[in-house]
């Protein structure tokens, strides 16, 4: 089978190697000389026969958008666009329609595996008609790990339904990150444990705890055990956001992938001005101790109140 695929970086590429190592002809196009097949959208639909399937690995928002709608003017009834990038599922009802004007099919699919799945596979969450899904399969196929197709593959539902379940599998990669994180961190915390890496490796076989992600944190660890050459700057590419926003409109509790979004949002602050206020309110109402830029720990003005004051505060 032929396959166009658009976007050729970390993911795209990856990609390409992986549907051409199971025998398919891929035909890529990418804005770099140096990795493109072909100079053009144009070039890139001439080289392939119809129907057409058309992958597109580009980042999510108005770049994907723009290359719908270039493909829609370039391509031919009877063809297929298949969206794999991070897209927000509300973008997938409007691509789906202007190319349906067209008489060119689209199905929406969400892709997990990151560098890893040119050698073991992606897991695939894919939204659109089924006869569109039929016409694709042989490249889901080639993408998703060796074993049972469901294990890898899902046609989630119609137009949306591939975005919507990977936004949501991102949001649960956010927890569980977090999870990881904050366990790695207080045994660090703690002069009792001695070896933190190597009980996180020991986790990685016959717990309850045991995950591809765990296994991710030991090889880390393993480069750096204490992780001392990294800063703790987390950046957050919009599925977490996304998950909570449908969660609220949905009325869905999600306290666990919401604390981890916002402890994200909190690593990128060199100083916190809540935790600033709320030093200032601990020190206003009761007199605790704050710390000053340049000075050591004050209390509050005139204060002068100890633990034998008699005032029996024990609020902050």
């Amino acid at each position: 089978m032929q396959l166009g695929l658009i976007g050729l970086g970390r993911m795209g590429g990856n990609m390409r190697d992986r549907v051409r190592a199971a025998g398919h002809e891929v035909v890529g196009y990418d804005p770099r000389p140096d990795v493109t097949d072909v100079p053009s959208l144009t070039d890139l639909a001439k080289a392939l026969s119809a129907p057409r399937v058309v992958w597109v690995m580009v980042p999510s928002g108005e770049p994907t958008r723009s290359t719908v709608r270039s493909l829609a003017d370039i391509l031919e009834p009877g063809d297929l666009v298949i969206d794999g990038g991070n897209s927000r599922y509300t973008d997938d009802a409007p691509n789906a329609e202007l190319l349906h004007a067209k008489g060119i099919g689209y199905v929406d699919c969400g892709v997990s595996g990151g560098i890893w799945g040119k050698d073991n596979g992606y897991g695939l969450m894919a939204g659109g008609a089924q006869e569109h899904i039929d016409l694709a399969m042989p490249i889901f196929d080639a993408l998703r790990p060796e074993g049972p197709r469901e294990e890898g593959f899902a046609h989630a539902g119609p137009v949306g339904a591939g975005h919507f379940s990977k936004m949501v599998h991102n949001g649960i990669e956010y927890g569980l990150m977090q999870a990881y994180a904050e366990g790695f961190e207080l045994m660090e915390a703690s002069p009792l444990v001695e070896n933190v890496p190597a009980v996180i490796e020991a986790w990685s076989r016959g717990t309850v705890v045991r995950s591809w992600l765990l296994d991710l944190l030991v090889n880390a660890l393993k480069e750096d055990p204490h992780l001392a050459d990294l800063e703790g700057y987390v950046d957050d590419s919009g599925e977490g956001r996304w998950t909570i926003e449908e969660a609220i409109q949905h009325a869905v509790p999600l306290p666990v992938i919401s604390a981890a979004l916002f402890a994200r949002f909190a690593s990128r602050q060199d100083e916190s001005p809540a935790m600033k206020a709320v030093a200032a309110l601990r020190n206003q109402f009761g007199g605790h101790a704050v710390k000053k830029i340049g000075a050591g720990p004050s209390g509050a003005p005139g204060d002068h109140a100890g633990p034998s004051s008699g005032t029996g505060s024990t609020q902050g």
